[in-house]
């Protein structure tokens, strides 16, 4: 197993405990709780599959994720005080994940034909869109709609990776430059409390 195969399966595993977690802190069944899961692992590339036609969707062509989905589930039941304690790990492995699914999400657009601006969105999308489904579906309210940066550094990444290919860098080392600024960025952000908060001003009339 390659480690990109590796990171990329972890990556899946934290993101369905984020999200069956997220149900369990909403009181859902069993049920509820598998369906957040299912949502925050993949949704974010299954929306990316779709849009640019790759049919069937990636997750669907092999069990594997299917399998990892399933093992977060008694995970989740069964050690959520533990995983509370490892938030820290458990909040760099989600970095390092959002960090490769945005690359991948990315090249697989690059691979579809479109444009370097449209990889960088997709990418972005593969990477955040699970948690905003699973927000919207436990009733919070999204992160990337939060003052956090989150989305902001998918984005980041993204167009460093499609601008270190477009001068003909080594794909390789444009992925691991593109995910180093994207878990920098999410570290810095949250160590200094960093965000994104324009305030409108209203004005009333007199």
């Amino acid at each position: 197993m390659s480690w990109i195969t590796f990171i990329d399966l972890a990556g899946t595993l934290v993101f369905a405990i984020s999200g069956i977690t997220a149900g369990i802190k909403k009181d859902f069944d069993l049920i509820g709780t598998l369906v957040l899961g299912i949502v925050t692992a993949v949704g974010g590339g299954t929306l990316r599959d779709l849009l640019i036609g790759s049919l069937p969707v990636g997750w669907l062509t092999t069990d594997v994720y299917i399998y990892v989905i399933f093992l977060a589930l008694p995970i989740s039941y069964l050690f959520s005080r533990s995983l509370l304690r490892l938030r820290r790990s458990l909040f760099l492995m989600d970095t390092i994940g959002i960090a490769l699914f945005t690359v991948l999400g990315a090249q697989k657009t690059l691979d579809a034909g479109l444009s370097p601006a449209v990889a960088v969105m997709l990418g972005s999308v593969s990477a955040v869109f699970g948690g905003v489904i699973r927000d919207v579906l436990a009733n919070v309210e999204p992160l990337i709609f939060r003052r956090e940066i989150y989305a902001t550094a998918c984005v980041m990444g993204g167009i460093v990776y499609v601008s270190l290919l477009k001068i003909a860098v080594d794909p390789a080392i444009a992925m691991i430059c593109a995910m180093v600024v994207i878990v920098v960025v999410r570290y810095i952000s949250i160590r200094y409390n960093w965000g994104l908060n324009i305030k409108a001003k209203h004005h009333e009339k007199k």
